[in-house]
């Protein structure tokens, strides 16, 4: 498996607690969002700073603070139809007060993702930044976000995630081709330093 480049976005693995939840946001997206976004895509809140309306997320720039990662979304549409699905197709317009989008924001979280590169069992500690962070297919609904292998910021610079460890398959080794790793949030919109979103 990580031989092969096949990555899959930001997937949970467990929280400490046992409880890996997603939120669940009314009106969480903006109806007609011009982006797809998909499950294991990284998303952050709308601020002042990025192009995502206040109140509501959307996909995650590929440095700076994050919210989590997409877990789906449910709408009715505007012939009255309710829908379901693993991602948001782009360009969608909804009934007024339907949409509810689900995704995870406890920086808690331990998620897998595959690294674009090899990885070594020194990286854990280490914070690195997103790459192909708009990447997937709405084929599948499935994000296709990587961690940067050749990302690693430096000392007193703030990575996106901090590689915690390996993720357990047999098939999986530090310093595979794309090494599948466990991160948690290193650089999230609900902690640290106060930013004004409005």
């Amino acid at each position: 498996m990580s031989s092969t480049s096949a990555p899959f976005g930001l997937r949970p693995a467990f929280h400490p607690s046992g409880l890996d939840r997603a939120q669940a946001l009314a009106n969480g997206i903006v109806s007609g969002y011009t982006s797809s976004i998909l499950k294991g895509q990284p998303v952050q809140y709308g601020t002042t700073a990025n192009s995502i309306t206040l109140g509501t997320i959307g996909i995650a720039a590929a440095t700076g603070a994050i919210a989590g990662a997409f877990a789906g979304v449910q709408w009715t549409d505007t012939t009255g139809r309710a829908r379901v699905s693993n991602y948001w197709p782009a360009n969608t317009a909804y009934t007024t007060g339907t949409c509810v989008a689900y995704f995870y924001n406890d920086a808690n979280i331990v998620y897998e993702i595959q690294a674009d590169g090899s990885m070594a069992q020194t990286t854990i500690g280490n914070e690195f930044n997103f790459t192909n962070i708009a990447a997937g297919s709405t084929t599948t609904g499935l994000s296709q976000a990587t961690l940067g292998s050749a990302t690693a910021v430096g000392n007193g610079v703030q990575g996106q995630l901090r590689v915690v460890d390996l993720a357990p398959y047999v098939d999986n080794a530090w310093g595979d081709s794309y090494t599948i790793v466990r991160v948690v949030v290193a650089n999230s919109q609900l902690f640290g330093a106060f930013t004004a979103i409005a």
